[in-house]
């Protein structure tokens, strides 16, 4: 019997990863007279993989590691305009409008009247908050956890302290590393639900075979999965 469901926030109830593609290409369009596009693309990976215990998950923590990357490339002659155009596309990233996704707001209000509902995901709080709020969907959370990262423990604690445990929780999202394969381990169930554009750094090999693992194509799919799985 599943009792709790936890939903991922970006990429899987709202777009977010498009607007990274985004800016990275303006990023490249901007330094494209010191890298080629894939070297440069390479170059910002490697810095957001170093920079994630520092600065987390999020637009912040992205605009930071593109201001290193141009740093960088440029031997340190990036001129003061292209940091400040840097620093713009991160501020409109920051306040961009919330673009839920196909089924969101259905799949969260209908399961909003037989489960507990909570929201868990990475990223900057006061950016996550604020989608939050924009969405529309926050009156039919009965918790919200903001995390630094995903897991195990991550579930075990925040199932516990909103439901009745893991074993009696669904966490759907869209990232296998982040939201699925944790949850798995923590003894819930994962549904993964696959977006078109996944950052590099959340791949991970799919757990088929798992007796707990499902998948749909988009959030339309997911309470009738529920219903199957609780019956």
């Amino acid at each position: 019997m599943i009792t709790t469901i936890g939903f991922d926030a970006d990429d899987t109830l709202w777009q977010n990863e498009a607007y990274f593609r985004l800016t990275q290409e303006r990023f490249a369009d901007l330094l494209r007279d010191h890298a080629a596009p894939e070297h440069l693309m390479a170059r910002l990976l490697e810095a957001e993989r170093r920079n994630i215990g520092a600065y987390g998950f999020g637009v912040k923590g992205f605009t930071l590691s593109m201001i290193e990357t141009a740093i960088e490339v440029t031997e340190g002659r990036v001129p003061a305009s292209v940091i400040q155009e840097i620093l713009g596309a991160g501020r409109a990233m920051l306040d961009h409008p919330v673009e839920l996704l196909p089924g969101a707001l259905e799949a969260v209000t209908a399961l909003a009247q037989s489960h507990r509902i909570v929201l868990v995901t990475k990223g900057d709080l006061l950016h996550q908050e604020r989608k939050l709020a924009q969405s529309g969907l926050g009156e039919h959370f009965h918790g919200v956890e903001i995390v630094s990262d995903k897991q195990a423990d991550t579930y075990a604690r925040v199932f516990a302290r909103h439901g009745t445990g893991a074993d009696q929780a669904a966490m759907v999202g869209n990232s296998l590393k982040s939201d699925v394969i944790p949850a798995l381990e923590a003894g819930a169930f994962g549904i993964y639900v696959p977006h078109g554009v996944t950052w590099a750094l959340e791949a991970a090999d799919e757990p088929l075979g798992h007796a707990r693992y499902g998948q749909i194509s988009d959030l339309t799919g997911l309470a009738p999965l529920i219903a199957r799985i609780g019956s």
